[in-house]
């Protein structure tokens, strides 16, 4: 990992606290959310205030979230909000801790600099010991306050500020107004300067979690599910109609279609399907290659290129099935028929813009595990425990890539591949962001496997 580290592709963007003060200050917030302090002098932290430092000195990656379904997080700067969220358990997780600094940022920013602020994202359960008890997670509600707790304390000046002028007698009132002048040493004037730090509560109607091997959970659509990366088996009875894992491929691309959350990339408006199928090509090229120890030189096209005529008929049939779609693509070929059995099938898609766009994204990833880009952009979880696995070789060729093609503009990068951020109407209304239809004449394509055999998804005969 220490390549990835270097190249800024994990760990990276983390805030790093240095000065006393500030550890002081940490250490006060660790103490009063896990009874635990660190020796550190300097270390670094992410969107949660959890440091990798601090998890190897307490041996407690997750000291900031023991039952993995509450985390709790430190604030000492707003700064945080663009940090990464590390050891991720839940994929709503970041997107809650960054709208709440967001919506709180004036007041975040004024308490931050008195003090650290310490919250929870208190989930609608205490600990998750089985599958079903995921289908309990309805909200997340997050509450904080400095260690020294101004905002409780301003809350209560508030209160008595407004006894005090709606009581007659108020200011003979010497105890009421000892406490006031008490309070407000600690919380300034709060009548001038408001101290508040509403709580805040988030509906978590789709999402995936770490838990069981990996799942996603569809509650929020026309046709709910739940998707495991290991077998159906392993869930035991949830409370949903349909259950899948990996391996019910035509059960997953029927569901993804009716429930409208993909589009083929050749049908995606505004996109360069040809170098997106060059690029996931090369990465399938690379795989291959890694897994017969075929040396690929730097790793240009050229070189890959090579290794496509070495291996001739033993080509992958993802590589076989996008090279007939960029065929096509390039008015070089007819439409190439890649029902949900192909191997290259998912490949061929990206969610559709909306409220769940990066969530698909993420399950694509996984469905497609060759595209190591995207699986770096939408789950750097699955991302870094693949990495693990690989040789040197192909370690080294992708995170040069990386650092090289992602990097640089990561937000251009996300547009071309997975198209613009959805505008507010489009969230509340997903059939506004299909768009229109591209110039190229798709209008027999009726699904993702196609309508009879014009499309490059194939018949629909054999669909399960």
């Amino acid at each position: 990992m220490k390549r990835l580290i270097a190249k800024g592709l994990m760990f990276g963007n983390l805030v790093e606290v240095s000065s006393p003060q500030l550890v002081d200050r940490y250490n006060r917030a660790l103490k009063h959310l896990a009874g635990k302090t660190t020796k550190l002098k300097d270390f670094h932290i992410d969107l949660s205030g959890y440091s990798p430092e601090i998890g190897d000195e307490l041996g407690d990656p997750l000291y900031l979230n023991p039952n993995g379904a509450n985390r709790q997080f430190i604030l000492l700067t707003t700064a945080q909000k663009d940090a990464p969220l590390l050891n991720i358990k839940f994929s709503t997780s970041r997107g809650i801790l960054t709208e709440f600094i967001d919506k709180n940022e004036a007041q975040l920013f004024a308490l931050t600099a008195r003090d650290a602020v310490a919250g929870e994202l208190q989930g609608s359960v205490y600990a998750v010991d089985s599958p079903a008890k995921l289908f309990d997670m309805r909200q997340v509600t997050v509450e904080a306050d400095t260690i020294g707790g101004h905002v409780a304390d301003a809350a209560k000046l508030a209160a008595l500020i407004e006894r005090f002028r709606r009581e007659p007698d108020g200011w003979r009132d010497e105890a009421l107004i000892v406490e006031m002048i008490g309070l407000a040493k600690k919380t300034g004037d709060v009548t001038r300067v408001p101290i508040t730090l509403p709580t805040m509560t988030f509906e978590t109607g789709n999402f995936w979690t770490s838990f069981f091997g990996g799942i996603y959970v569809f509650r929020d659509v026309t046709y709910p599910a739940a998707i495991a990366r290991l077998g159906i088996g392993s869930l035991g009875k949830v409370p949903v109609a349909q259950v899948m894992d990996f391996t019910h491929r035509n059960h997953v691309a029927d569901w993804l279609d009716r429930n409208q959350l993909v589009e083929p990339i050749v049908q995606a408006r505004g996109t360069d399907a040809g170098a997106i199928l060059r690029q996931k090509m090369d990465f399938i090229l690379l795989d291959a290659a890694d897994t017969l120890g075929i040396d690929v030189g730097d790793g240009r096209r050229t070189e890959l290129r090579k290794v496509a005529y070495r291996l001739g008929s033993a080509l992958p049939d993802e590589f076989l099935g996008l090279s007939a779609m960029l065929a096509w693509v390039e008015g070089a070929g007819p439409w190439p028929k890649i029902s949900s059995e192909h191997p290259a099938y998912f490949y061929t898609l990206r969610a559709r813009a909306g409220k769940d766009r990066d969530l698909v994204n993420m399950l694509l990833s996984e469905l497609a595990p060759m595209d190591v880009r995207q699986m770096f952009i939408t789950h750097k979880e699955r991302f870094y425990e693949d990495y693990a696995t690989w040789s040197e070789a192909k370690k080294t060729y992708v995170a040069d890539f990386l650092a090289r093609e992602y990097q640089v503009d990561r937000e251009g990068a996300r547009e071309a591949l997975f198209g613009p951020e959805p505008r507010m109407d489009e969230l509340a209304r997903p059939e506004m962001a299909r768009g229109p239809k591209p110039t190229r004449d798709l209008r027999d394509i009726v699904g993702p496997w196609g309508g009879g055999a014009a499309g490059p998804w194939g018949k629909t005969e054999g669909r399960r």
